[in-house]
């Protein structure tokens, strides 16, 4: 079984990476930020629209690929301040109010950019 690259319209296309790849009905996401399609950061310095964008990103991917939030089985959440984990689980129980996915988090030193706050990469089920 080959992996499907997921590229979702409009968001950027990288060299480096493909959004997602599907392969049967498992979807690997890449981690996901809060940038826009014209890959400029949203809500610089504001935790939570950061947070609030990197899942809006996250759920492009999914539905790109013909998954949603509601059958992600899996994230790895990677945060840049200790501090900002109680405002990044506010977000996310919005997100997933109901059965939320397993879930590990890493503090880290740095994102790949300066401005970045917050990264999400999911694995979800395409429902048959």
């Amino acid at each position: 079984m080959r992996p499907q690259p997921v590229q979702p319209p409009g968001m950027p296309v990288s060299k480096t990476l493909t959004p997602a790849q599907k392969v049967g009905n498992l979807v690997y996401v890449s981690g996901q930020v809060a940038l826009n399609d014209k890959g400029e950061v949203v809500g610089k310095g504001d935790f939570a629209a950061q947070a609030q964008h990197t899942y809006e990103n996250l759920r492009r991917v999914l539905e790109a690929s013909g998954s949603s939030l509601r059958h992600v089985v899996k994230v790895t959440n990677f945060l840049v301040n200790p501090a900002d984990y109680a405002a990044f689980n506010e977000v996310r129980m919005k997100v997933f109010p109901e059965n939320p996915p397993a879930s590990s988090t890493v503090i880290v030193k740095a994102l790949a950019m300066p401005d970045l706050l917050v990264e999400v990469e999911a694995v979800a089920v395409v429902a048959q």
